[in-house]
């Protein structure tokens, strides 16, 4: 298991933004992170587990008590027939990569988002009319006495960008059992390569960023809605309206949390007062304790 002190947090967000953790450890194996949840229980601090950071601001403060990073490890990978059983570790592109080379077909939009499978079952991440969860049996977390324990589809309250994950901070992910559909190699590729074409033109990938800021409103895109009050190359410092996507922002050099702080809320006030619509974050807000 490794561990560090006071570890910058914006070496582990895929934004390049965040302070210190007090404490990060990374389990090498499942055993390693049932024995580091059982420990930051027992020591009264707070703890978070975080994947790929893909979906994370941290404070510019840091995060008290102790980050318990899975993204790098626990990234065991099996495929039977139809089933795919992935440790929450596993980079979500590989994963969808690997199906495709077993002509297995559901993680086509996957290709190109970022971050941990773990992260992407919290959020159920989705793109191009597909979801995580669609794809789901069963997931094996562990408990807060970091027990396994094993949950099918239903008992995960999976919605639009939530899950029970997001909110129980009791379960943290070992990993996933989908269940995926046979298809020739060559279809599955071409999806993917479109779908990662599309994202490349329309989404700002030369700049670090968190993907989508707020989750879409029903029956509309907060990008068009972004877009409408003119808010695109709006900018905060070094965090800036995405001129590509307006519902990203981006780090255009040394952006701080507090820079995307004040742009998101810019953002979100101007949308509302020429809309009516009020946009709801997609992102996770971590840190000095989360403000």
């Amino acid at each position: 298991m490794k561990i560090k002190e006071h570890e910058p947090m914006r070496n582990y967000t895929t934004w390049r933004i965040g302070g210190p953790a007090d404490r990060l450890v990374q389990p090498e194996s499942v055993e390693e992170l049932q024995q580091a949840l059982r420990e930051a229980k027992a020591s009264g601090q707070p703890y978070y587990v975080v994947g790929g950071g893909s979906n994370l601001l941290v404070a510019d403060e840091g995060i008290a008590g102790t980050v318990i990073r899975l993204g790098g490890s626990l990234t065991g990978l099996q495929i039977t027939d139809e089933y795919i059983i992935a440790e929450a570790g596993v980079p979500l592109p590989f994963l969808a990569r690997k199906a495709a080379e077993h002509g297995l077909s559901g993680l086509e939009f996957a290709a190109g988002i970022p971050g941990s499978v773990g992260g992407a079952v919290v959020m159920n991440a989705g793109a191009y009319q597909g979801q995580i969860s669609d794809l789901i049996c069963q997931v094996t977390c562990c408990d807060g006495s970091g027990q396994l324990i094993t949950l099918d589809a239903a008992a995960c309250d999976f919605s639009y960008r939530n899950s029970r994950f997001k909110h129980d901070r009791d379960l943290t992910i070992v990993s996933v059992k989908m269940k995926l559909t046979a298809r020739k190699k060559e279809e599955i590729l071409e999806r993917m390569e479109k779908n990662t074409a599309s994202r490349n033109i329309k989404q700002p990938v030369e700049y670090p960023n968190a993907g989508s800021i707020f989750k879409n409103p029903a029956g509309d895109a907060a990008g068009r809605l972004i877009e409408l009050v003119g808010a695109k190359g709006w900018r905060q410092g070094d965090a800036m309206v995405s001129d590509k996507h307006g519902n990203f922002i981006v780090n255009v050099g040394t952006a701080t949390c507090e820079d995307v702080l004040l742009l998101v809320n810019r953002v979100k006030q101007a949308v509302y007062a020429e809309t009516g619509v009020l946009l709801e974050e997609e992102i996770l807000l971590l840190g000095r304790e989360n403000r």
